[in-house]
């Protein structure tokens, strides 16, 4: 009896540990948890043969958006749920639109808005008039049907990959009219008095090392941002970088190193709510995937380097 309790009690110790350390539903998804190696993400199922990137999360990690352009298509987002505890198959989103194209999804920390890029014509036009930013409420109902957002980012003809912290402020990449698209760069928006009043270049410690610096992910705390650029120094096409947020400045940005970055192209990363996996695209022109890996460890060791 005694040698059943202990056995017993062992294994309890141990789901619970598994339990602790991998978010449930994601085991549902994917059983190949990464540690300091990414691995491809949902393999067959979110990432295919086509060209999918930007991922985000439900905050209880219950509900997915993610991009995925098939060969000779545009971008489209799709969608999954977990229903009990069974994941749906990938569908196109419900706002879905057949005038243009929509792509990298997000939903805020609070997870009761879903914004997106969208070339779809505005409300008030016949014809697209650039890439702007979209969004949807979580309701009692399932998420509203979009709107644009409106000023001031409707005075820009593109804004793409739009992250929110905790605090609503907003951060992605634009640009000045006449910018060429490889010199767009990261902006950020402020949230005061419940109304955003302008939108505001961030500083040349993040906008001045490199070309295509684009794909801004914002910690909910504000306390880092990760994005992606293409450097002299990098190891590929474009590389994942770091900057953290101290007293409000921040930091030169520090590439995430060779496991996460290649020769190929590393772009459009995000955190799970939970804090404990960077999700990131890889791949070439017409060919690539999700990939997850551990992120806390990689955090830590560029603090700690630096």
């Amino acid at each position: 009896m005694k040698t059943f309790n202990l056995t017993f009690l062992f294994l309890v110790s141990l789901l619970f540990s598994c339990t602790k350390e991998t978010p449930s539903n994601l085991i549902l998804l994917d059983k190949n948890i990464p540690t300091d190696i990414p691995l491809i993400f949902g393999k067959g199922i979110i990432s295919t043969d086509s060209y999918e990137f930007a991922i985000t999360f439900s905050p209880n990690m219950d509900e997915i958006f993610f991009t995925r352009r098939n060969p000779g298509e545009d971008n489209k987002i799709y969608t999954m749920k977990l229903v009990d505890g069974q994941w749906s198959n990938p569908k196109p989103a419900f706002f879905t639109t057949s005038k243009g194209w929509d792509f990298e999804p997000h939903i805020n920390p609070q997870g009761d808005k879903l914004y997106f890029g969208s070339t779809r014509p505005l409300n008030y036009t016949i014809k697209s008039t650039g890439l702007h930013q979209w969004y949807s409420k979580k309701t009692q109902n399932g998420w509203s049907n979009p709107v644009p957002l409106e000023r001031p980012f409707i005075e820009k003809s593109i804004i793409m990959y739009l992250t929110s912290s905790r605090n609503e402020n907003l951060y992605f990449t634009t640009g000045e009219k006449g910018d060429k698209p490889e010199d767009w760069v990261i902006y950020k928006s402020i949230k005061e008095d419940e109304q955003y009043k302008s939108i505001d270049r961030i500083g040349n410690e993040i906008n001045s090392l490199g070309k295509w610096i684009a794909h801004s992910f914002i910690a909910p705390d504000e306390s880092y941002m990760i994005f992606d650029f293409k450097s002299e120094s990098g190891y590929g096409k474009s590389d994942l970088y770091i900057s953290f947020n101290k007293s409000g400045k921040w930091t030169k940005p520090y590439n995430l190193g060779p496991k996460i970055n290649t020769e190929q192209t590393e772009m459009a990363a995000s955190v799970s709510p939970d804090g404990k996996y960077l999700f990131f695209h890889r791949g070439n022109e017409n060919v690539g995937n999700i990939y997850w890996v551990e992120f806390d460890p990689i955090k830590k060791e560029i603090e700690k380097a630096r």
